[in-house]
Parts: structure tokens; C-alpha cells; sequence
């Protein structure tokens, strides 16, 4: 008997004590702290709530005092002091609501104490809480319920029926008074329950909206992962043509000498091996990017896209016919170039023409009826691209774009080390400028992405 009772003492008790402290410990780190938890403003009206709570607490600290002093025969200057805890507990509690709890709660159990130390067989008096004691009580738990966690929420409302039930239990019956401890319970328990649920309401839409950006900042980093993706399979055709001219240029270089030496030889088979396995490797690096196709539908799908993969890439000779589709669709569009005109690098005119290519098509999808007009400009030094579309005669329709326009001319434009700007013109219009050096710096800038301006092309 006496080993049965060692192993209940060492196994369960231990057990039990253990989770007693620990629940004590919880408590007293829920509830006996001054930790400031400011009730934050409204978002229409700013800080209405406050000055309504500030207004509620002078009337329970008035109403509080004459209670206490006409029918609870108090001193008016010590009734003045207990009604102010209850006021300045109100107060509190919009910054400190676990201190205000307390103050509330501690001044309660003092009036308590205080008016029935001198209730009369012919008073009549309602106790332990009164009137403004309840209103005060209940604001204070309703600000303590909107900000704390749950548990911390059902500890204080424990407290305050445990301090209530203690109060009504050493009550006397020479007294007459009115009991008002259940309607306090009740309304107590009706606050928690309420802020508990305005509480988990206000997270909920917090995580909701987080949610929403996270999600809205993981598209953007797909879009982002897509385009990139998309001018690679395109840079890729550019590339394989210059590999394969250096492969047949090494082959066919031996014949263009009269008994060319061994070295020499050598080096051009080198130079030719050299080609072919980086065409080898770029169809690998080519067979990865298109594992997915852009949807058939696309606008203006040309030569060099995803549905027509084994096409060569449109450069600016194609200008023309890309204006005249446009044209076709009904649309009034005009073309300015200045400067002497002159061949550009692959991928400068490759970028250009996509950049014209998606500002015709995103001024057709949100900018019904206007005149286009596309710019190319050559300079020294590069090639400035300007399309500006005038106001719209009429609503846009519906867009099924993805959204990703802009953020593709970013693309392009960064790579090659360029600028570029886009922005609402005169009258609902919009104009996109983009300068492409014909030249681009071999450490390109990193690649930053300021927002599209709101009504522009997307």
C-alpha cells in the first residue's frame, strides 16, 4: 500500500502539480500585466470611438458619484474618488485593457465593501454592482475581449464572477438591497462573447488580406518568371543563328587558303566543335523554356512565337506588316520614323518590335476607336520607341489579358540596359517611350520594376 502510495505521489501528484503551476503561470502572465495594447482608430472615422468613450466615461464618472453619495450615503468626496476609478478605468482601457480590467474590478469589490459597511435596514440599494459600475464593467471587458486572446478573455470574465459571487456571498440579510450580480454576469458574459467574435471577425479579414497580397506578389513573380522566359525562347533563335554562321564560317574558312597550315586547321575544327556543342546544349536550354506554350489567341501572334516555334524572329523589317494588321482591324494607326535608318543588333530590333507589337495590341484591347501613332527614332547611340494612342471614342470592352504588357517591355528594355516610361497621355490617351542602346553595357543594371501608373496599359 504504502509503494502504491509513493508511486502516486512521485507519478500523478508530480503530474498534477506541474500542470497546476503551469496554469497558474499562464494566468499570471495573461493577467498581471501593464503591457500596452492601444485600441487603434477607426477607418472612416478616425477617432470618433475615442472621444465617444471618453464622453461615456464623464457620465459613468457622474452618474457613479451621485448613486453612491445620494442612495449609498457615502461622503460626495469618497464617492467622487470611487466613481473616478470607474471612469478612468473606461479611459484606460483604450491603451492598457488587462491594468483598466483590474482597476474596474478593484474598485467594484471597494464600493462593495464601502456602501454595504453602511446600508441600513431601511435602505434600499442595488449591490454589489451598481448602475455605472455595470456600464463601466461592461465597456472595459468589451475593450479587453476586441484586443486579447481568447483564453485571457475568459480568465478575466472568471475573475469577475468569482469577485462577484464572493460579494453576494458574505452579504448579510439585515440589509435591504438589490441584487444585481446575475445581470452583471450575464451582460459580462454577453460583452466577451461578442468582442470575442468582432475579434476573430477583424483577423480573419487580417489573414485574408495578407493572403491576398501574398498571392498578388506571388502572380507577379510568376508573370515576372514567364515574360523572362518567354524573350529567352525568343533571344534563344538569335543566338543559335549566330553559332550556327561561326560553325559553317569555321568549316568553310580551310578552303578560303591556298595549303593551310595544320594550326590553323586545328583551330577552325576547334572553333567548329566548339559551335556545335553550344547548339547542342542551347536546344537542351530551348527544349526546358518551351515546355510550356503561350495559349493559341494570343494578339497579334507572329513568326517566332510559342505556336509557331521553328519560325525566325521578327526584327523591324516586319514593321510594316505589323501596322497594316492593326490597320485591318480597323483601326487609324501612323508611322513616323526619324533618323537615318540602319541595321541594329538582333536583339535590339527583336525588342523593339515586341514593344510596338504589345503596345498596338493592349491600345486595341483598352482604348476602342483611338488613333495610334508609333515613333521610331534613331539615334546615335540607340533606338528611341514611341507609341502614343489618343483618347478612346467608347467604353473598353471586357480585357482577357493577363495583365502582363508592361512588365514585359520592362523586361526587354532592362536587359538590353535601356529606359523606359509609361504613363497617361492628353485626354485618357497613353504614351510609352523606350530607349534601347544599340550598345548595351555588358554589366546590365539590375532590373527594377516601378508600378504601371492607374488607367494605364496592362
Amino acid at each position: 500500500m504504502s509503494r502504491l502510495s509513493r508511486v502516486t505521489d512521485t507519478g500523478v501528484g508530480r503530474a498534477l502539480r506541474a500542470r497546476v503551476r503551469g496554469w497558474l503561470g499562464g494566468l499570471r502572465q495573461d493577467l498581471w500585466t501593464v503591457r500596452a495594447d492601444p485600441l487603434p482608430p477607426s477607418t472612416w472615422l478616425r477617432w470618433l470611438p475615442h472621444g465617444m468613450l471618453c464622453l461615456a466615461a464623464f457620465g459613468i464618472t457622474l452618474g457613479d458619484a451621485a448613486q453612491l453619495n445620494d442612495n449609498g450615503h457615502l461622503d460626495a468626496g469618497y464617492a467622487f474618488l470611487l466613481a473616478l476609478g470607474h471612469g478612468v478605468a473606461v479611459i484606460l482601457a483604450m491603451w492598457r485593457p488587462v491594468p483598466a480590467w483590474w482597476l474596474s474590478t478593484a474598485v467594484t469589490a471597494v464600493t462593495a465593501v464601502s456602501v454595504y459597511a453602511r446600508l441600513e435596514p431601511e435602505y434600499s440599494f442595488t449591490w454589489p454592482w451598481t448602475a455605472a459600475g455595470i456600464i463601466a464593467q461592461l465597456l472595459v471587458m468589451l475593450l479587453l475581449a476586441l484586443r486579447v486572446p481568447t483564453r485571457v478573455s475568459a480568465e478575466a470574465l472568471a475573475v469577475t464572477v468569482l469577485v462577484t459571487l464572493l460579494l453576494e456571498g458574505v452579504a448579510g440579510s439585515g440589509a435591504q438591497y438589490q441584487p444585481t450580480g446575475v445581470i452583471a454576469i450575464t451582460l459580462s458574459a454577453v460583452v466577451v462573447v461578442l468582442g470575442t467574435a468582432l475579434r476573430g471577425r477583424r483577423e480573419a479579414r487580417a489573414q485574408l488580406v495578407e493572403q491576398t497580397t501574398l498571392t498578388a506578389e506571388e502572380r507577379t513573380r510568376r508573370t515576372l518568371l514567364e515574360e523572362r522566359s518567354r524573350i529567352a525562347r525568343e533571344l534563344h533563335d538569335v543566338v543559335a543563328h549566330h553559332m550556327s554562321v561561326i560553325s559553317i564560317q569555321a568549316q568553310v574558312a580551310p578552303h578560303l587558303v591556298e595549303n593551310p597550315p595544320d594550326e590553323l586547321r586545328e583551330n577552325l575544327a576547334g572553333i567548329r566543335q566548339n559551335a556545335l556543342e553550344a547548339l547542342i546544349e542551347l536546344r537542351r536550354v530551348l527544349g526546358v523554356l518551351r515546355s510550356e506554350h503561350a495559349g493559341p489567341g494570343e494578339p497579334f501572334a507572329d513568326a517566332g512565337d510559342a505556336t509557331t516555334p521553328h519560325a525566325p524572329q521578327p526584327t523591324l523589317d516586319r514593321l510594316d506588316a505589323l501596322v497594316e494588321n492593326t490597320r485591318a482591324a480597323g483601326r487609324e494607326v501612323v508611322t513616323d520614323i526619324n533618323g537615318e535608318r540602319r541595321p541594329l543588333p538582333p536583339g535590339v530590333e527583336l525588342s523593339a518590335y515586341r514593344i510596338v507589337q504589345e503596345a498596338l495590341s493592349n491600345a486595341l484591347r483598352h482604348a476602342p476607336g483611338a488613333r495610334i501613332t508609333v515613333r521610331l527614332t534613331y539615334e546615335p547611340d540607340g533606338l528611341e520607341v514611341e507609341i502614343v494612342n489618343g483618347r478612346p471614342t467608347g467604353p473598353a470592352p471586357p480585357s482577357t489579358g493577363a495583365g502582363h504588357g508592361l512588365l514585359g517591355m520592362r523586361e526587354r528594355v532592362a536587359m538590353l540596359g535601356g529606359t523606359m516610361t509609361a504613363h497617361p497621355w492628353h485626354w485618357d490617351g497613353f504614351k510609352v517611350t523606350a530607349f534601347l542602346p544599340d550598345t548595351p553595357p555588358a554589366d546590365t543594371p539590375g532590373i527594377h520594376h516601378p508600378k504601371a501608373p492607374h488607367g494605364g496599359i496592362s
